[in-house]
């Protein structure tokens, strides 16, 4: 059985070794460098490298038995081209779905879900990029951006670059977004994550932050770690909201798989 795995998630990475595992052939997608080296090498899977839009994902997948969508949560328009594709060649689509964030908020360690967050001291939802740019030039002060380097261009736009201090991948291309988008180089924290709470009142403490910008990425990307962080520093939190979809678990993915090589 040949499946392919657009990925670049550390559960993508985990499902991939797994899959190979118990005997399919297994093509890894990723869109860089980085994705190449954070997937590594393991007998049965072969890594493929570089962005791919609609029509090389239908070839990539053509003799395919399954496709497996593990791209992150807000690749909004990666997850729609990968839908396309497989509709368009006839090949089953899975989507392996991140799971829900659950976080600590008050005092009582009393857990809850993002639902439960909306209307929190401390906690607003943005739509988007541009929605929390907004949002974090109404408060003022200095903004740690947590959200990557594709939409810092927004964030330049919308707030003063000595402003912000964005936390992005220790990448050439990371740096050279920060630098187009304005931001002074003594302000650019590039790092690998995900990161301890403790490093992330670190961060906060240090740059004197305050306010956070950050998606709900998960327990996987340091989600609740940024949050408590935030917390504990009596700093807002502005969380762009995760897009809405549908799809299987880890473990659910892992048996339909399974269960097709039987």
């Amino acid at each position: 059985m040949k499946i392919v795995i657009f990925g670049g998630t550390s559960e993508g990475r985990e499902l991939s070794c797994e899959l190979a595992k118990a005997g399919a052939e297994v093509v890894v997608s990723v869109a860089s460098d980085y994705g190449v080296e954070e997937q590594g090498s393991a007998e049965g899977i072969t890594v493929e490298c570089g962005p791919k839009e609609e029509a090389e994902i239908r070839t990539m997948i053509a003799d395919a038995d399954a496709v497996i969508d593990a791209t992150h949560p807000y690749a909004v328009i990666v997850t729609d081209n990968i839908r396309k594709a497989a509709e368009a060649e006839g090949v089953e689509r899975l989507r392996l779905l991140r799971d829900e964030s659950r976080i600590s908020i008050d005092d009582s360690g009393k857990e809850s879900d993002e639902d439960s967050l909306h209307g929190t001291a401390g906690i607003c939802f943005a739509e988007d990029a541009e929605d929390a740019a907004r949002m974090a030039a109404r408060m003022g002060g200095r903004v740690l951006l947590t959200t990557g380097s594709k939409d810092l261009g927004i964030y330049g736009r919308l707030l003063d670059p000595e402003q912000l201090y964005p936390r992005v991948l220790p990448l050439i291309s990371s740096i050279e977004a920060c630098e187009a988008a304005g931001i002074p180089h003594r302000n650019i924290i590039a790092v690998q994550g995900p990161f301890s709470e403790e490093l992330n009142k670190a961060v906060i403490r240090e740059y004197e932050i305050d306010v956070m910008i950050t998606k709900d990425s998960g327990a996987a990307g340091g989600f609740p770690e940024k949050i408590n962080a935030a917390k504990d520093c009596q700093i807002p939190v502005i969380v762009i909201a995760r897009p809405e979809e549908e799809g299987l678990s880890f473990d659910e993915i892992l048996a339909v798989c399974r269960e097709r090589m039987k």
